[in-house]
């Protein structure tokens, strides 16, 4: 087993957003957050062809976010785990200062009703 790796190159975090900016990808990735799927779940689910869900479906093998195992012909599509934790990392530096932003905001409004009494 493979050690959890959190932090994204930059190369890595644009395939994943990349990834993340197409509805039906996310609606694919919702799918296989209930459990495994095949890809024949996906036609079942979703009113495009067989090569577009096998698009999809290399862009989200390309951003590290799912992995397939094949079976004979069987193709089961499951989310990796932890997949999303470097983009939760990235996201997090960020949280500081929008938190900071927020909280000079809270301050600035409060200051502005009391001087208006």
């Amino acid at each position: 087993m493979r050690p959890k790796r959190t932090d994204l190159s930059e190369g890595e975090l644009d395939e994943v957003f990349h990834a993340l900016a197409d509805g039906t990808r996310r609606k694919m990735l919702q799918m296989m957050a209930a459990g495994p799927c095949r890809v024949g779940d996906f036609k079942e689910q979703f009113s495009i062809t067989a090569p577009a869900i096998s698009r999809h479906l290399r862009v989200l093998e390309r951003s590290g976010l799912i992995r397939r195992t094949v079976t004979g012909r069987n193709h089961q599509i499951s989310l990796r785990p932890n997949a999303l934790l470097g983009i939760d990392q990235w996201l997090r530096q960020y949280s500081a200062f929008w938190e900071g932003n927020l909280d000079s905001l809270e301050k600035y409004v409060l200051k502005k009703k009391n001087t208006r009494k």
